[in-house]
């Protein structure tokens, strides 16, 4: 499965002020803002650990602005803003502490997320004396240093459980729209970004329509859905992605999810194995469990006799009941498990509807290939839904090493 790491930017452009005030932009090096703002948002003579953990949260917070194009997806032309009141502060020209930077050195690549989720940690924090707030506590942490916690015990203690991501790949940022507009007709990975957020936004706004395969093919069920979220965010209802409508999804899916909030729903991307797995079973939880959810979630559409369900990736009565009924309807022995003759009547009875029922294969006739690129291409994200540059085929991974903190 690929594992999707945000790329860390060479350089980040901070408007000097609150966002709407008619105030200059900078762009530095990212190394080098995160030097100013922990310069500028902490003490240097305070403990190490201290120092380590307020730096990870100042990374964090920062790349999660990028990440989730917090303000570009506003029509503003910066990253981030020099306001606390806003984000973290800045104080453009100022020097830098000596072991502060040293430090920042080896950590600026280096930032905090929550175990199974993509993004970086909004990790939010005050001085903890005159303002108090849900994230770290900047005094707080200096107490706990002082009483021996390292760095990962204090971010810990107030973030919870959370892992480092060390080294992740630097590069320019640029902007995940991807320049040429999506219609009908389109495929491939941005297809895909489309119709998890449109299904994802859809949660919170019934009237546009639930997309039953996410499956990267632009037709005319992901057309529908475009217009209707067009229409309902007053914007031009064509049914064309082009550079409005692509970041007011990315501004709506980042407002659902609170993927720019430290308590956050979390972005997980999958990539799909259609092969049977080992027996699946009540009690079992993960991956196999959520893709065979979707796959009965899809039946239950068409077949009355198995019920709905919701996909949580967590094998519970529900899920049983879906089992024993499409067991029932296929003729097979009614045990609750998912065997591998189960799971291939399911997965070819998805596959029939997915390929006739939920397509014009007239249209795409690739798509209607069980092994064809379309079918394998999944959304590796340097900002919120930023096509790398080439196509994710199953099996791709990156080396990332990653930290757990325990």
């Amino acid at each position: 499965m690929p594992t999707v790491i945000p790329f860390v930017p060479q350089r980040i452009t901070v408007h000097l002020g609150p966002p709407d005030a008619s105030v200059a932009n900078v762009t530095v090096n990212f190394s080098d803002y995160v030097k100013n703002v922990a310069s500028s948002e902490i003490y240097p003579t305070w403990d190490e650990s201290a120092l380590r953990a307020n730096i990870y949260a100042i990374v964090s917070f920062a790349l999660n602005r990028v990440y989730t194009e917090f303000y570009r997806s506003r029509g503003y032309d910066f990253d981030i803003t020099s306001s606390t009141a806003y984000d973290q502060a800045f104080v453009n020209g100022r020097s830098f502490f000596d072991n502060i930077s040293r430090i920042v050195d080896q950590l600026f690549n280096d930032y905090l997320r929550r175990p199974g989720f993509v993004e970086p940690l909004a990790a939010k924090f005050c001085n903890g004396t005159t303002v108090t707030c849900e994230g770290l506590s900047q005094w707080g942490s200096q107490n706990l240093a002082q009483q021996g916690y390292d760095s990962t015990q204090i971010l810990r203690s107030y973030y919870g459980n959370v892992e480092i991501v060390n080294n992740a790949p630097i590069q320019g940022i640029t902007s995940s729209y991807p320049e040429t507009p999506l219609r009908r007709g389109s495929s491939g990975p941005n297809v895909v970004v489309v119709q998890v957020e449109l299904n994802r936004i859809a949660q919170n706004y019934p009237a546009i329509p639930k997309l039953a395969v996410v499956d990267g093919i632009y037709g005319s069920r992901t057309e529908a859905s475009v217009r209707r979220f067009q229409d309902i965010f007053s914007l031009t209802p064509d049914g064309i992605v082009g550079k409005s409508t692509w970041y007011a999804l990315v501004r709506l899916y980042t407002a659902v999810t609170s993927l720019a909030e430290l308590r956050s729903q979390g972005q997980r991307f999958y990539s799909i194995s259609w092969e049977y797995p080992q027996a699946i079973r009540q009690g079992d939880q993960g991956e196999k469990v959520r893709h065979l959810q979707y796959m009965l979630s899809v039946l239950s559409a068409y077949i009355q006799q198995i019920p709905s369900l919701n996909v949580d990736g967590i094998f519970g009565t529900n899920t049983k009941n879906a089992v024993l009924a499409a067991q029932r309807y296929f003729g097979l022995p009614e045990t609750g498990t998912v065997d591998e003759a189960t799971w291939d009547r399911i997965y070819d009875q998805f596959s029939g509807i997915e390929n006739v029922s939920l397509r014009n294969a007239e249209i795409f006739p690739e798509a209607s290939l069980t092994n064809s690129p379309a079918r394998q291409r999944h959304a590796r994200s340097t900002t919120i839904t930023q096509f790398p540059g080439r196509d994710l085929l199953l099996g791709n991974q990156d080396s990332i090493r990653q930290e757990v903190i325990r």
